[in-house]
């Protein structure tokens, strides 16, 4: 089966990395599961032979159904900074689903899952436990893909009007670089910015103000680790800051290193690659 792949992934952070040890590769969904989920994922790694190796990444307002080892988890947003410490090797399959999206499945609030993973089954009941079995024992992740798609798609609910509505404004607030208030997007849903606020906490995880916070933080990181990153004043303001030491501030709370020391890093990355 051809699925297409898609762009690399933003959020990833920049950490040195052995030559070809770690692959990340992202693939398109078929068309009738696009209203719910953005794309399949995998990460393999062989490290053998080499140090553990810290993955950091700035996580996206989105559901995720992580497969690893021995389980099967539901990952909520994660409201953080997502670390984790690779070593040895394997692999982990994942389904990202947009925004949103997941909670017709949930049938709850999903701030219930913010910050918080639980298992397949709790949402998925007994039978998730094959799917879990078929898709750790399956190496080939078209093979994986086509195993989640066969178990969702019967399970598929409806997708109710506000929630596609919300879930289309989040994925406008990820390429709409004007949006940088909250008072901007409760205009341009229609509502009063204490209602959005509910309705964000309900459909997506998280508030208005931290989704725009989020995706103005991606755009910097992938500023920052190009060769022609531009000034701290200059991206500030491009990103909706009124001064340039709030963007340092909120930069380095939520990356954990200042913007100037990360966009070292990336640039000695890059020599360092560019050397072998």
């Amino acid at each position: 089966m051809s699925r297409p792949r898609i762009d690399a992934p933003r959020g990833v952070l920049q950490r040195p990395a052995p030559e070809g040890r770690i692959a990340h590769e992202r693939f398109a969904p078929s068309a009738d599961l696009e209203a719910f989920i953005q794309h399949f994922w995998t990460v393999r790694w062989d490290l053998r032979g080499e140090p553990p190796l810290l993955a950091e990444t700035l996580p996206h307002p989105c559901v995720h159904l992580v497969f690893e080892r021995d389980q099967a988890r539901i990952a909520g947003v994660q409201s953080r900074r997502f670390h984790r410490r690779l070593q040895g090797q394997s692999r982990v399959f994942g389904i990202k689903f947009r925004p949103a999206a997941f909670q017709p499945w949930l049938k709850a609030p999903l701030s219930r899952l913010t910050d918080r993973t639980v298992s397949l089954r709790s949402v998925f009941g007994q039978e998730s436990i094959a799917l879990k079995d078929a898709i750790l024992a399956e190496p080939d992740v078209r093979r994986c893909m086509v195993l989640a798609e066969d178990f969702l798609r019967p399970l598929m609910p409806a997708m109710p009007e506000p929630i596609a509505r919300m879930r289309d404004l989040v994925e406008r607030l990820a390429v709409d670089a004007s949006l940088t208030r909250m008072e901007q997007v409760a205009a341009l849903a229609g509502l009063e910015p204490r209602n959005l606020q509910r309705r964000f906490s309900a459909a997506v995880g998280v508030s208005p103000k931290w989704v725009i916070q989020r995706y103005r933080l991606h755009e910097a990181a992938e500023q920052l680790a190009r060769a022609d990153a531009p000034d701290m004043a200059s991206l500030a303001l491009q990103l909706g800051y009124f001064d340039q030491s709030h963007f340092i501030r909120d930069f380095k709370a939520l990356v954990g290193r200042a913007p100037g020391q990360y966009a070292a890093q990336a640039a000695a990355a890059r020599g360092k690659r560019a050397s072998r």
